[in-house]
This record gives C-alpha cells, sequence and structure tokens, in this order.
C-alpha cells in the first residue's frame, strides 16, 4: 500500500476534530461576548462596589491615622511641646476624615444596592432589545429628540428661544454635556464595552438629562414671563385647553396664539409707518387747496365760492 495512502488513513481524523473544534471554540467566543454585553450593568455595579469598599476602607485607614495624631498632639501639649493651634488643626483634620468615612459608607450602600437593582434587571438571554448599552442608547436618543423638537416645531421655536440659544448658560451646559455623552458612546449596541466604560456613558446620559430638565425649566419660565407660553398643565387645571388635551393640539393652540400675536404687532406697526408717511402729504394738499381757492375768490369777480365761471357763448342774429 502507498505510504501517503496509509498515512492518510491513519490520521484522517485530524481535519474534521480540527474543523469541529475550531467551530465549537468559535461559537463559545460568540456566547461569551453575548453574555457579557448582558452582564455588562451588573458588572459596572460590582465594580464601583469594589471601588467603593476601597474607598470606605482608605477613609476609616485616614480616621485612624488622624485619631492617633490628634492623641500625639495632645500628649506634647501637655508636655509644652505643642501648642493649642497645632491639637486644633488636629482636631479639625479628624473631623474632616470622619466626614469622609461618612460619605464613603453611605456610598458603599448605595453600591451595593445599584448591584442589586441590575441583578433584577438583568435581560433574558437572546433579549437583545434589552441589552443595558442598548438601553442606555435609546434614552440617550430620546434626550436628543426631546430637544430637537425645539429645533423643528416652529411653534417651539418661537415660544421657546432660549432652548436653541447656546448663549444661554443652561443650555450651554446641556450642550456640553451632551457632546460628553457622545464622546463616550459606543458605536453600536454589540460592540464591545467594558464595565468601566459603560460606567462612564451611563453617568454622562445621567448628566445630560439633568442638564436638559434644568436648561428646559429655565425656558419655559423665561416664555411664560414673556407671555409666549401658557402654563404647565396641572392636576384640576380649569383651562381646558391644555388640561387632558393632547400634545398636538396643545402645540396647535400655542402656534394660534403666536402667530395671532404676531399678525397684530405686524397689522399695528404697519399702520403706524403708514400714518407716518401719509401726514405730510394731507397737510400739504390741505394747505395748497386752500390757497389756491382764496386765490381765485379775489382775482376773479366772477368766481363764486372759489370756482372759475367761464362766459356762456351767444348766438349771431339773423
Amino acid at each position: 500500500m502507498d505510504p501517503l495512502w496509509a498515512t492518510i488513513a491513519e490520521f484522517w481524523w485530524i481535519g474534521p476534530a480540527t474543523i469541529g473544534t475550531g467551530a465549537l471554540g468559535w461559537l463559545g467566543l460568540r456566547r461569551e461576548r453575548r453574555e457579557r454585553r448582558r452582564r455588562i450593568e451588573l458588572d459596572a455595579a460590582r465594580l464601583e462596589l469594589r471601588t467603593a469598599k476601597r474607598d470606605a476602607a482608605t477613609a476609616r485607614a485616614a480616621v485612624r491615622v488622624a485619631r492617633t495624631e490628634l492623641d500625639r498632639l495632645q500628649a506634647e501639649r501637655a508636655t509644652g511641646r505643642a501648642s493649642a493651634t497645632d491639637v486644633a488643626a488636629a482636631r479639625r483634620q479628624l473631623d474632616r476624615a470622619t466626614d469622609e468615612v461618612r460619605v464613603a459608607t453611605a456610598t458603599a450602600r448605595s453600591r451595593r444596592a445599584h448591584v442589586t437593582a441590575a441583578r433584577a434587571a438583568l435581560p433574558a438571554a437572546g433579549d437583545d432589545a434589552h441589552l443595558p448599552v442598548a438601553r442606555m442608547m435609546r434614552a440617550h436618543d430620546e434626550i436628543i429628540a426631546r430637544w430637537m423638537t425645539y429645533e423643528t416645531d416652529p411653534a417651539r421655536l418661537i415660544a421657546f428661544p432660549a432652548m436653541t440659544d447656546a448663549r444661554q448658560p443652561l443650555t450651554a451646559a446641556f450642550l456640553a454635556a451632551d457632546k460628553a455623552a457622545r464622546e463616550q458612546r459606543p458605536a453600536s449596541a454589540h460592540a464591545r464595552v467594558t464595565p468601566a466604560q459603560f460606567t462612564a456613558y451611563r453617568d454622562a446620559v445621567a448628566a445630560a438629562g439633568r442638564a436638559f430638565a434644568v436648561a428646559e425649566a429655565e425656558a419655559w419660565r423665561q416664555a411664560r414671563a414673556a407671555g409666549d407660553a401658557p402654563a404647565r398643565p396641572q392636576p384640576g387645571d380649569p383651562d381646558a385647553r391644555t388640561t387632558g388635551a393632547p400634545v398636538r393640539e396643545q402645540w396647535t393652540i400655542i402656534a394660534q396664539s403666536l402667530t395671532q400675536t404676531a399678525l397684530a404687532r405686524g397689522t399695528e406697526a404697519l399702520a403706524r409707518v403708514v400714518s407716518a408717511r401719509t401726514s405730510p402729504v394731507v397737510s400739504d394738499a390741505a394747505s395748497s387747496g386752500t390757497a389756491s381757492a382764496d386765490d381765485g375768490a379775489a382775482g376773479d369777480p366772477d368766481a363764486g365760492g372759489g370756482r372759475r365761471v367761464w362766459p356762456v357763448p351767444r348766438r349771431p342774429r339773423a
């Protein structure tokens, strides 16, 4: 038997085994990536909890050091080698360290609650629509869409100019927060994201949402003060134009009101301009007409009431 065929017959299983191993490894890697995307929020919460615990431990160690330093200075104060100022400074340092421990302990409790919430909100396997990164990207898109309504809706653009004016401090703060969120935004919902990157993007989206809410409240306040927008509908509001009406109907009412106001102001301005232009012409015409009538009455004996009377020609006799 040919040695080549003998070798192939003996080791024929190596090729299929290699292909099968590669396929299993690729499937396992894909499953691991999907599981990592599903648990990214939980992993980020656990990372924050570990950081908070480390900060709390560091703060407690700082308290022990500050207390030891205070005891040393108090002992030296008794022997005259330390002043009362040094003791007071050490006591203030101990108070600051104690406050840091309280803050770090509260932060650790909060992070522990976040871990519990992230574990409860863990999406089911295969539910790509509710993955943490996709959910954060949708929340970011909603903030941008809410702001874009002030750019594209004519009624809102007229009633709330502060929302599109970057010179307004609160609007500028929102634009800066949105820019930071865009910089932290992943390329897609299936992009590879580390827990630290997810935490940074989540915090940036939350900051952008808070900044937008503050800027929107200020824009509404300015619009209400200028009389360009109605008050927000409140429970039990007797005004049937806004209470219980759909959002589109409310903005239709606002647009009609603003259009009527603009037309009224434009009509008043046009009337003032026309009046200012025609007043000198009317005065000149009246004065010239009076002068002509006086001249006619004085120079023509046949004139009656300022009108010139022409003689009637007589027929010749036959």
